[in-house]
C-alpha cells in the first residue's frame, strides 16, 4: 500500500479458513514473533479470496486496487 515516508508498506491480505475469525492484532503480533520487524504487515485486510490469474498467480495490481478501495484496516 501506498506510504508516505517510505513510498510503499508491507500490507497482508488474509483469506481465513472456514470457521476461524483471526483479529488483525492477532495477525500483527503473531508476525512480530515471527518476522524481521521491516518485514511486519502495518495494514491487514480480510478478504473472501485472493484475485488469481488463469495459472494461479496472485494478481497483485487487483490487491492494490482492493486497499485503495477500502482502506486500511489496522495501521500499526
Amino acid at each position: 500500500v501506498p506510504d508516505e515516508l517510505f513510498g510503499e508498506a508491507v500490507a497482508a491480505f488474509v483469506v481465513a479458513r472456514p470457521g476461524t475469525r483471526p483479529t488483525a492484532q492477532q495477525l500483527i503480533e503473531h508476525c512480530r514473533t515471527e518476522l524481521a520487524g521491516y518485514k511486519k504487515p502495518g495494514h491487514v485486510f480480510f478478504v473472501d479470496s485472493l484475485p488469481k490469474t488463469s495459472v494461479g498467480k496472485v494478481l497483485k495490481t487487483e490487491l492494490r486496487k482492493l486497499a485503495a478501495k477500502h482502506g486500511h484496516t489496522v495501521q500499526s
